[in-house]
């Protein structure tokens, strides 16, 4: 009887989490698993509503009740596409505050703890192998210089390079030093080191992992 498998990629903004996690899932035929989307889809909901960022109890109330669902590269809430709409500058800021939120974390943690239980995925965020999956197979943390991920933000986006240089450093700190879930790296999680590394090696390096962890991808109960 086939054990589903859960390939946690942690790691700080710019990193690489989310092409090399796409890639790997592809590779693998696994679900991919976006969880800072599932961040910025109560984000965006809570800015439509009116919700202040600092109104913990009404933003726990939205993420308990947001129906996310992840389609390959698309994200729904409440049956609404807003793959683009969670993609703004600001969305991407509010998204930070709102996963500060502990009922928040609560909330989506069961969210993704359920889509895991559902079949085998590649989950990346910042406390997916510490706290959402401490059990699971595959245990990646993903990192890079901060001048090396500033640098990758602004190619991707644009910006001013100190602005956007800033803005990394403020998003790591509150991820390292936030009361609920910090980003840490598990004690038996693979560190790699992206910052001079194609993303093609990142990915082969972690299908390598998969398959010494697993019996060639399928991780087979007793």
């Amino acid at each position: 009887m086939e054990k589903r498998i859960v390939v946690a990629i942690d790691g700080p903004a710019g990193a690489g989490k989310s092409t090399v996690a796409r890639q790997v899932a592809d590779r693998m035929g696994f679900l991919y698993i976006d969880t800072g989307a599932m961040y910025r889809a109560v984000a965006l909901w809570a800015s439509r509503q009116g919700t202040a960022f600092d109104d913990h109890h009404n933003l726990t109330q939205l993420a308990i009740a947001a129906d996310i669902d992840l389609q390959a590269d698309r994200v729904f809430l409440n049956g609404e596409d807003v793959s683009r709409a969670i993609r703004t500058p600001e969305i991407a800021a509010a998204a930070s505050r709102v996963a500060a939120v502990a009922g928040v974390r609560r909330a989506l943690v069961e969210k993704q703890r359920a889509f895991g239980a559902r079949q085998s995925v590649v989950m990346e965020g910042r406390d997916i192998a510490t706290n959402v999956f401490p059990d699971a197979q595959v245990k990646i943390f993903l990192d890079a210089s901060a001048e090396v991920r500033a640098h990758r933000r602004v190619a991707e986006a644009g910006g001013d390079p100190a602005i956007v240089a800033r803005e990394i450093q403020d998003r790591d700190h509150r991820d390292r030093t936030r009361a609920e879930a910090p980003l840490l790296q598990a004690p038996d999680a693979t560190y790699l080191d992206t910052s001079h590394l194609p993303p093609a090696e990142v990915v082969e390096e972690i299908l390598r992992l998969i398959r010494a962890r697993t019996s060639n991808g399928k991780a087979v109960t007793s």
